[in-house]
């Protein structure tokens, strides 16, 4: 039953990382302009903040996530502001590709972006206790054990995204030049900006 639920994991967080956002866009873009390292340290810092509201909404602490969710519309307007400087920052750097091994301060800045970024999005917990309650885990003898393996697996999916992504647009990289450097940083610059605003948007008519 555990080695199954840890496949199910694996298949749930694949499909949790793969879809295209801001995370994935700046992934992208960290990786053709600053290496695979910095690509995969980015991805991680998603696939930990997942990782986090997994543990919080599959192991019962209700009162951590009824706390985050009663919040979530500060934690929305400081994700949206976030992802547009993020954005506007991007848009605005020069693009000069990193040779070799990158600073730890790059290292360090990278991952906690994009897990700050993550948990700016309270929903994540709501999609997890749905997922814990349709695969009927909920309220079970074993659920601290089911939970576990089912989120272990979940972070294993959504990291082994991330690495197959950083590697596959690391390659393309290898083609590049400076022009090429500099437009990818103006478009993801626009896109994850417009993220932002498309957030803070929502907040305000929602």
């Amino acid at each position: 039953m555990l080695s199954g639920l840890f496949i199910k994991g694996l298949i749930l967080g694949i499909s949790i990382a793969a879809p295209v956002g801001p995370i994935g866009v700046l992934c992208i873009q960290r990786t053709l302009t600053q290496g695979r390292v910095v690509g995969i340290v980015s991805g991680l810092g998603a696939a930990c903040a997942d990782l986090l509201y997994g543990l919080i909404a599959g192991l019962g602490l209700t009162m951590v996530s009824q706390f985050i969710i009663s919040q979530q519309s500060w934690i929305q307007l400081i994700g949206g502001v976030f992802l547009f400087y993020l954005g506007l920052k991007i848009l605005t750097s020069k693009a000069i590709p990193i040779n070799g091994t990158p600073q730890k301060s790059s290292l360090s800045s990278a991952f906690f972006t994009t897990f700050l970024q993550t948990l700016t999005n309270p929903m994540t917990i709501l999609s997890f206790a749905g997922i814990f309650t349709g695969l009927g885990i909920v309220n079970t003898h074993t659920i601290a054990t089911s939970s576990i393996t089912l989120i272990v697996g979940i972070f294993c999916g959504s990291a082994a995204w991330w690495i197959f992504l950083t590697f596959t647009v690391s390659i393309m990289s290898k083609r590049m030049n400076q022009k090429h450097m500099v437009m990818i940083n103006v478009i993801s610059g626009i896109i994850i900006g417009l993220f932002g605003v498309v957030s803070l948007i929502r907040l305000m008519i929602g």
